[in-house]
C-alpha cells in the first residue's frame, strides 16, 4: 500500500503509515489462531524530527556531524534522518555508511558509545525498497547515554556491511538476524545460521513466513564428532 501520513499533536514526529495489519500477526490463508483475528492495527514509522531535539540529543548530532563532515563522508550523506520519539534518539543511517557511523560513535571522545547491545531485525513487507531493517542499540558508559541507529535494505538486495570489527559483540547478533530475517552482513567473519539447521528453508521471523498450517519441517539433528564440526576461526 502507498505510504500515508497521520496527523499527531505538536512536538510529536509525523507518522508514516506503511501498512494496516488485520489480525494479530497479519496472517493470510492458514487461519489466525491467536483469538485476535478481528484486530486492525496501523503499522507506522515516525518521520524526521526538527531541532531542537532536546537534552543531549542536539550535542550528539552536532558532534557526529562534525566528525563525519571532517572525514569527507558528510553527515547528510550518511544519515537519512534524525528521529526523536518517546524520549529516544534514533539515527536512520544509509547502509553504505553504517560502518563509518558506528566507528565515529564508538571512537570520538565526545561520543564514546563504546558498548553495543546487539543487532536485531525487523521486516516491513510494505515499506517499499526498505523492507528489511537492522536495528542497533549502543550505550556510552562514559557519558551515561544510549541511542539507536537503524539501517534499511530492500528485499531484492538484502546486504548491509558488518559492524563486527567495530563492535565484536555484534558477531552472533548479526548471525541471528541473518538466520531469522535473511539480512546478509557483508564482511562478517563467519556468517552462518546460528539457531536453525543449515538447510532450513526461509527465514522464520519474516512476515511472509508461513504461520501454522504447514508440514513440520524439523528433520531432527545430530552432533558430529569434534573434528568434523564447523570452525568459525
Amino acid at each position: 500500500m502507498p505510504a500515508t501520513t497521520v496527523a499527531v499533536p505538536a512536538g510529536t514526529p509525523t507518522l508514516e503509515v506503511v501498512d494496516v495489519r488485520h489480525g494479530m500477526f497479519g496472517v493470510h490463508g492458514s487461519g489466525d489462531t491467536s483469538g485476535y483475528g478481528g484486530l486492525v492495527a496501523t503499522v507506522a514509522l515516525p518521520g524526521p524530527s526538527e531541532r531542537p531535539y532536546g537534552g543531549w540529543f542536539d550535542e550528539v548530532v552536532d558532534v557526529l556531524t562534525e566528525v563525519l563532515d571532517e572525514s569527507g563522508t558528510g553527515f547528510a550523506n550518511a544519515v537519512e534522518s534524525v528521529v526523536v520519539d518517546r524520549g529516544e534518539l534514533t539515527l536512520n543511517v544509509r547502509r553504505e555508511h553504517v560502518h563509518e557511523v558506528a566507528q565515529a560513535l564508538r571512537d570520538d571522545p565526545d561520543l564514546r558509545f563504546e558498548v553495543s547491545l546487539g543487532v536485531s531485525g525487523v521486516h516491513y513487507p510494505h515499506d517499499t525498497d526498505r523492507e528489511l531493517h537492522a536495528v542497533y542499540h549502543v550505550v556510552s558508559v562514559t557519558h551515561g547515554r544510549r541511542l539507536r541507529f537503524e539501517v534499511a535494505a530492500p528485499d531484492a538486495d538484502p546486504h548491509i556491511p558488518s559492524t563486527v570489527d567495530v563492535y565484536p559483540a555484534n558477531d552472533w547478533h548479526e548471525r541471528e538476524t541473518f538466520d531469522f530475517f535473511g539480512i546478509v552482513f557483508d564482511g562478517h567473519p563467519a556468517l552462518a545460521r546460528i539457531e536453525m539447521p543449515d538447510d532450513w528453508p526461509g527465514h522464520p521471523q519474516r512476515k511472509d513466513y508461513p504461520l501454522g498450517g504447514i508440514p513440520v519441517e524439523y528433520k531432527g539433528a545430530t552432533t558430529p564428532p569434534p573434528d568434523q564440526r564447523r570452525s568459525y576461526t
